[in-house]
């Protein structure tokens, strides 16, 4: 496939990046500040430009087969970043309208489970991460809203243990002491999500 990964100088983004080249797939990366990925050389294509501007963000993704997102404000998160996930929401779901493109694997948060008891994600996420919860809502219900080929994926706290490939995934709920997944995992949860076509439309839970 065509794969265009968003957020790719983050952990989950790299970690995206590599697997998928490994896999065979054709890789580009759209990045603010691409040092982070000379490491893969001429291996992927990559495309400079602001993920927040969605001229820029349509011309970089048109051509792709799919749209895998690792983007996420850092933490903690500034007052300047207090938005960033909706705003991304609204480039991202423009930008592919415009470029034609539907299929997009999304990173976002366990935090959003209101249902999840072991662990208590909603609860520890409303106590002490507000802005976050607040913020991916609004992210999730712009993409949801789209028509787009939508798939949202929802980890719970991410380590930066080596991958398994052996992660558990459950449709619409956080799996049972589902408390952590490795970033690598995450990776590879999106691009193996990339190409089937059963999650299209549905908020999936994983962890290891």
């Amino acid at each position: 496939m065509k794969l265009i990964v968003l957020g790719a100088t983050g952990g989950i983004g790299l970690e995206t990046v590599r697997q998928a080249i490994e896999d065979g797939h054709s890789v580009t990366a759209f990045v603010r500040s691409p040092e982070r990925l000379k490491p893969f050389g001429n291996r992927i294509t990559v495309k400079q430009g602001d993920l927040l501007n969605s001229i820029e963000l349509a011309k970089a993704i048109s051509g792709h087969d799919a749209i895998l997102s690792g983007f996420g404000p850092r933490v903690p998160v500034s007052k300047a970043d207090a938005n960033l996930l909706r705003d991304f929401a609204t480039t991202l779901t423009t930008a592919m309208q415009h470029a034609d493109i539907r299929r997009a694997v999304i990173v976002s948060t366990a935090f959003l489970f209101k249902d999840s008891i072991v662990p208590p994600t909603y609860l520890l996420g409303r106590l002490f991460f507000p802005g976050v919860v607040i913020d991916a809502t609004a992210m999730e219900q712009i993409i949801a809203e789209s028509g787009l080929d939508w798939t949202i994926v929802r980890p719970p706290q991410l380590t930066d243990k080596p991958l398994t490939g052996k992660y558990r995934v459950q449709t619409g709920h956080l799996p049972r002491f589902g408390f952590k997944i490795s970033r690598a995992d995450v990776a590879r949860c999106l691009i193996e999500t990339a190409d089937d076509r059963a999650s299209i439309g549905k908020i999936l839970g994983l962890s290891n």
